[in-house]
């Protein structure tokens, strides 16, 4: 079963009907999601695989990241497990792109996009190791190694400098936001 996709004016429209499931970072997710979207962390979904297959035997599930990626990625996760989800096409970037509203929590606090995150940090390791190789030549290799790794990123559509920005502190949700979440869903439509 390939993993579907939903327009943001269709998933809009159908919004009252879908269990919508944002699996960006927690930080992400608290700076501006779709009301009444879960927040289920990509690298925590297979904790949540049994709640979700219930929920999913319920009603239709959408997963939703920025820009889709990451819901894509999660929609295939499901899929191995026979759970049918569709993505939001774009994410919330383009949900909000779209005139639809996003949900800021009120103690938001302001963590960056995933790929701002990592562009700030490339970025930041690129001229690091510029700079440091003026006068030690070998730092450069530092530059060309982050280099390299963008590269294979925009090729393979993988982030290994996301993963690890993902495991930071301020990007994890705290436990007890996590089983908030599997209870509420586990409890929906009951």
């Amino acid at each position: 079963m390939a993993p579907t996709s939903l327009a943001p004016d269709q998933a809009h429209a159908r919004l009252h009907e879908l269990t919508v499931i944002d699996v960006r970072t927690h930080g992400e997710y608290a700076s501006g999601h779709i009301a009444g979207a879960h927040n289920i962390p990509l690298d925590h979904l297979d904790t949540a695989v049994p709640v979700l297959k219930s929920a999913a035997e319920r009603g239709d599930l959408v997963m939703v990241c920025a820009s889709g990626a990451r819901s894509a990625q999660a929609c295939a996760t499901l899929t191995a497990h026979g759970i049918p989800a569709a993505t939001l096409t774009g994410g919330t970037i383009a949900w909000s792109r779209h005139g639809h509203d996003l949900h800021r929590a009120t103690d938001a606090r302001g963590v960056w996009p995933m790929d701002r995150q990592v562009r700030f940090v490339a970025g930041s390791l690129i001229l690091a190791g510029l700079a440091v190789g003026q006068r030690r030549a070998a730092a450069r290799w530092l530059s060309v190694g982050v280099a390299g790794g963008l590269v294979y990123s925009a090729v393979s559509g993988s982030c290994a400098m996301a993963r690890v920005l993902a495991k930071l502190p301020l990007n994890q949700p705290r436990a007890t936001d996590l089983d908030a979440t599997l209870a509420a869903l586990a409890t929906m439509g009951q």
